[in-house]
């Protein structure tokens, strides 16, 4: 490769070519500020349209300032980033931002995460000298992520995510100068969109310009009132990020104080996803066993590869975009629905309560759980399976709301009997745990032997398209797993093309998976977090005494006292769906 030398504040500074000015200065220490540059290493995620100039620089014999981010390294190229010409600029064009920008900040939902507000303390601006008339648009809330285009700063990063990353085509630019803002295409509401409410638009969003539909005062409302029984499901990924919010290591697992926290907010049972996660693998091993067996067979009508279904976002996105092929998921609910679904039906029964006066809410690393348990299919007679969700930051806020000293509480432990888990249950949290919890229970239930090493590490990482072949006992099982939507796209049109050599593929809508979901604390592109998340997933994981599903003696009980066995009729009734052709439903506002 070839390498550039160039001066950088009067230090010298090695970079190989087509490197930018801003990581060119990074590499050796020093930081210009950036707003609509974007960059989640090691995944291939970069946005750096230059069209923000907050990170713009002098370059010795350039008449105009160059935008950093934007602009590549050049042989001999002195570079000045903090002048006082520079510092100017910087200045001005946040304070024209500012006087286009709402003032409130007290109840604006990025308070304290505003990287604009950061920005105007960082660059010591005290006043908004520039005053003149302000864009103002509607605001639309749909049932995941509320659009205050207000609040839009034009950085466009939400337009790469969607676009370029997760290759939905819910944003982009509309409109010309003054009233150019991102929106859905005709500026139509996004849940009339092709949106999948991923929330990856809302996670790199500098500003309040998106942000999640937050269930905390109904949450508040149900806890108060004493003719509700409140349950509360906590997802995998969750305890290794809420952490984060209190001041904690990146990965620092807090099970036992986030069980704690979540019973003096007063609810009535603390379960855990992760019980159902592993009823998942139960349902969705069993359908995998029985479509590879009756390929085996020489069934030829068989559909394979079957396709996981744990991700709503991914499922929503499956729905819009690949709706020739309804047929290949497998029907198995994810673990929030059919958590949801055994709450209402057998533990309801357990306790004496009716469905209708039991509150179930889930704390949730995605911003499509929300949407997912607001669909029609998870409703009975009207009553939802799942009555709210929570993401990690509404919990970490309840909690800070209700001055509880999250860092000082001892550990509980979940209750009893929806609250037992094993290992493969934990790691549904990183992409690719989800297939491998299902290898370690489809092979044992297959061969009839058991694992000597239930780790099955190449199924593990963080490279967009993964594959692997597992051996059972002499059967090659191809195994497919993509993270990112965009990515998702890839393996599916060769599926749909015929090129598919996979028996099995795992999907997750956001990088990383659920570690990296759209409601997890903001980690602003570092992926050294994400890495730390799923490491301590897989730690979780170890120190767990059961870590195949099929041994969690709690989910043997419950198929035992009720569900009668994986997909059969009771089972299938409760814990199974069907998807819909979504290809037509983008609808333009009247």
């Amino acid at each position: 490769m070839e390498m550039i030398k160039l001066t950088i504040d009067n230090k010298v500074v090695e970079a190989e070519k087509g490197t930018t000015v801003l990581k060119a200065a990074r590499k050796i220490g020093i930081e210009i500020p950036t707003l609509c540059y974007f960059e989640l290493k090691g995944m291939n995620i970069e946005n750096k349209p230059g069209g923000c100039r907050i990170c713009v620089v002098e370059i010795a014999g350039r008449k105009n300032l160059a935008p950093a981010c934007a602009t590549e390294v050049m042989e001999g190229m002195v570079v000045h980033t903090h002048n006082i010409r520079v510092l100017n600029a910087r200045r001005t064009v946040l304070e024209l931002m500012l006087s286009d920008h709402p003032t409130d900040c007290l109840v604006c939902a990025k308070a304290g995460n505003c990287e604009l507000q950061s920005m105007a303390q960082q660059l010591g601006v005290r006043e908004i000298p520039y005053q003149g008339e302000q864009s103002t648009y509607r605001k639309d809330t749909s049932p995941s992520i509320i659009r205050d285009v207000d609040k839009c700063i034009m950085c466009r990063r939400c337009e790469m995510m969607c676009n370029d990353i997760q290759t939905v085509g819910a944003l982009s630019a509309v409109n010309r100068g003054f009233t150019s803002v991102v929106a859905p295409a005709f500026e139509m509401n996004l849940e009339k969109s092709p949106c999948t409410y991923c929330g990856q638009c809302v996670s790199v969003c500098p500003t309040g310009a998106l942000t999640e539909v937050d269930h905390t005062r109904y949450i508040i409302n149900a806890l108060a009132d004493p003719t509700k029984t409140v349950v509360v499901q906590t997802a995998p990924a969750v305890r290794v990020a809420l952490g984060e919010e209190f001041g904690m290591e990146p990965g620092q697992i807090v099970t036992g104080k986030m069980a704690a926290a979540l019973r003096q907010l007063g609810f009535k049972y603390v379960f855990d996803t992760d019980f159902a996660a592993d009823l998942t693998i139960m349902e969705e091993g069993t359908e995998l066993l029985g479509r590879l067996s009756k390929h085996l067979a020489g069934d030829t009508t068989v559909k394979l590869p079957i396709l996981t279904s744990c991700c709503p976002g991914w499922v929503n996105f499956f729905e819009h975009n690949f709706s020739d092929m309804l047929d290949i998921p497998s029907t198995a609910k994810s673990p929030q629905q059919m958590f949801g679904a055994i709450a209402k039906s057998y533990f309801a029964d357990k306790i004496g309560v009716d469905r209708k006066n039991m509150v179930v809410v889930s704390i949730m690393p995605c911003l499509a759980k929300k949407y997912e348990c607001q669909r029609d299919e998870f409703k009975k007679d009207g009553n939802p399976d799942v009555d709210f969700s929570l993401s990690t930051r509404e919990l970490a806020h309840l909690i800070k709301q209700s001055n509880i000293d999250f860092n000082t509480l001892e550990d509980e432990d979940f209750d009893h009997p929806l609250g037992e888990s094993t290992g493969a249950s934990v790691i549904f949290g990183a992409t690719g745990g989800v297939i491998e919890a299902a290898c370690r229970t489809a092979y044992e239930v297959f061969t009839g032997k058991k694992l000597d090493k239930v780790d099955f590490t190449e199924l593990r990482g963080l490279e967009n398209i993964r594959q692997a072949t597992i051996d059972f006992d002499g059967l090659p099982i191809n195994i497919g797993i993509a993270h990112g939507l965009g990515n998702a796209r890839k393996l599916l049109e060769d599926v749909r093309a015929g090129k598919s050599k996979f028996h099995a593929i795992e999907i997750m809508a956001c990088p990383g998976g659920c570690i990296g979901g759209g409601g997890q604390p903001y980690h602003h592109g570092d992926i050294e977090i994400l890495k730390k998340r799923s490491e301590a997933i897989y730690q979780e994981d170890a120190g767990k005494p059961i870590r195949k599903s099929h041994e969690n003696p709690d989910i043997i009980k419950l198929y035992e006292e009720f569900l009668g066995k994986p997909c059969g009729a009771v089972s299938h009734h409760l814990l199974h769906t069907h998807y819909f052709d979504k290809s037509e439903e983008v609808i333009i506002n009247d």
